[in-house]
């Protein structure tokens, strides 16, 4: 049986300085409850870093000024309908927070908080995102 093709995302990983230093904001997955960032498929007519920001608006309720540039890719296996599992490869852009919107399209279906970079590192499941975040600093 074939392998089935990588599948492209965009995601946001927020950060802002706080009292502490340099902070990152992860929120769980809807399904396993696992700290990731927010991320998405394609969208038609949004460059990749719009994409981006829009699903930090979407599952966050966060905006602010996004990266031009990606700051990195990781790859993980997405959980589709069906139960099988569909690898895709996630390019990651910064969000600097600037605005947490009072009310968003998928408030109070996730969790969030706001993580220093070691401890965000921690979290997260996936070796690549481990490093992306970790060079933040």
């Amino acid at each position: 049986m074939a392998k089935p093709a990588t599948k492209k995302q965009y995601g946001a990983l927020p950060w802002r300085y706080s009292g502490g230093g340099l902070e990152v904001m992860l929120i769980t997955s809807r399904d396993t409850g696992r700290w990731v960032i927010p991320k998405g498929w394609p969208i038609r007519g949004l460059t990749p870093s719009q994409a981006a920001a829009r699903e930090a608006y979407e599952e966050a309720g966060l905006g602010g000024m996004m990266s031009s540039k990606p700051i990195g890719e990781f790859e993980y296996g997405k959980r589709v309908d069906d139960g099988k599992v569909q690898p895709t490869r996630v390019t990651v852009f910064a969000l600097e927070r600037m605005v947490q919107h009072r009310e968003w399209p998928e408030q109070g279906q996730r969790r969030m908080q706001w993580f220093s970079i070691t401890d965000a590192a921690k979290a997260v499941e996936e070796p690549e995102l481990k490093m992306i975040i970790k060079k933040l600093k």
